[in-house]
C-alpha cells in the first residue's frame, strides 16, 4: 500500500518539478548530434533534431500529466452535477440527462475525441474540449446511482421536510457519500485521459511543436523506428508506467475505502 502512494507522489513530483530536473533545453536543435545513442552527455540519447530525449520527457510530463489532471477534474465536476441533477430533478430531468449520457457512451471515446479535435483543429483547447466531452459520463452514472439510493434515507427525507433546498441537501448529504466512489472513478479517468492525450498527440491533434509531449514524441520517432527504436520506447514507457501507477493507486484507494466501510 505504501509503495503505491510513493508511486503517486513520484508522478506528482514529475509533473511539477520535471522541467527543473531536465539537464538540457528540450527545444534546442543540435543537428551534429542527431539520433545519438544513450551516453554520458545524453542519458537517453537524442531525437532526429538532436534534442535531448530525457529533457523532452521531463518537460512533456507537465503537458501529459497536467492536461490529464485538468481534463479529469473538469469531467468530474460536469459529470457529478449532471448525475445529481438527474437524481434530484424529477423524472423528466432524469430521462433527458440519462439519455444524453447513453448517447455519448454509445460512441468509442477515442474515435469521438478524434472527430471533435479534427473538426475544431489542432490545439490544446480543442484537445481539452474533445477529451472532456467524451469523459464525463461515467461520473454522471455513479453520481446518479448513489443519489437515487440516498433519496429514501431518513436523514435526507428529514432534510427535505425541514425545507432545505436541493443544493443544500446535495452539499451536506449527497457529496460526502459520493466522494469516495468518485475518487476511485477519477483515478481511472485520469489514466484514460493520459492515454487520450498521447493518442491525439500521436495523431497530430495535441500539443504542437516545438513543445514536447509524449504522444507527439512518439509521432516524431515513428519515422526512425527501425534505425533507433529507443526513441519510441522511452515515451511509450513513460505513458505505460504513469498509467500503471495511477491504476494501482486507484485499486489501493478502492481497497482502503472498502476496508473502511467494513470496519464501519
Amino acid at each position: 500500500m505504501r509503495s503505491v502512494w510513493v508511486l503517486a507522489a513520484g508522478l506528482l513530483l514529475l509533473a511539477v518539478a520535471g522541467p527543473w530536473l531536465a539537464p538540457h533545453d528540450p527545444t534546442q536543435i543540435n543537428i551534429p548530434n542527431r539520433l545519438s545513442p544513450p551516453n554520458a552527455q545524453w542519458l537517453l540519447g537524442t531525437d532526429a533534431l538532436g534534442r535531448d530525449t530525457l529533457s523532452r520527457l521531463l518537460h512533456g510530463a507537465r503537458w501529459s500529466l497536467g492536461l490529464a489532471f485538468v481534463i479529469s477534474v473538469i469531467g468530474l465536476i460536469i459529470g457529478t452535477l449532471a448525475g445529481l441533477l438527474a437524481a434530484q430533478g424529477g423524472r423528466l430531468a432524469d430521462w433527458i440527462l440519462m439519455r444524453t449520457t447513453d448517447t455519448f457512451l454509445a460512441f468509442p471515446d477515442l474515435i469521438a475525441a478524434v472527430v471533435i479535435a479534427g473538426v475544431l483543429g489542432a490545439s490544446i483547447t480543442s484537445l481539452v474540449f474533445a477529451l472532456t466531452v467524451t469523459g464525463w459520463m461515467r461520473y454522471a452514472r455513479v453520481a446518479r446511482g448513489i443519489g437515487l439510493s440516498l433519496q429514501s434515507r431518513g436523514y435526507v427525507v428529514q432534510a427535505r421536510l425541514a425545507g432545505l433546498s436541493p443544493v443544500a441537501i446535495a452539499r451536506w448529504h449527497y457529496l460526502p457519500a459520493l466522494l469516495p466512489s468518485l475518487a476511485v472513478v477519477w483515478t481511472g479517468m485520469f489514466a484514460r485521459a493520459i492515454l487520450g492525450i498521447s493518442a491525439l498527440g500521436f495523431l497530430g491533434f495535441g500539443v504542437q511543436p516545438p513543445m514536447p509531449e509524449w504522444g507527439s514524441m512518439l509521432l516524431d520517432a515513428r519515422i526512425h523506428m527501425r534505425s533507433t527504436p529507443l526513441q519510441m520506447i522511452w515515451p511509450g514507457l513513460a505513458v505505460v508506467c504513469c498509467v500503471l501507477a495511477i491504476n494501482l493507486t486507484g485499486d489501493a484507494l478502492r481497497d482502503a475505502l472498502a476496508e473502511q466501510e467494513r470496519g464501519a
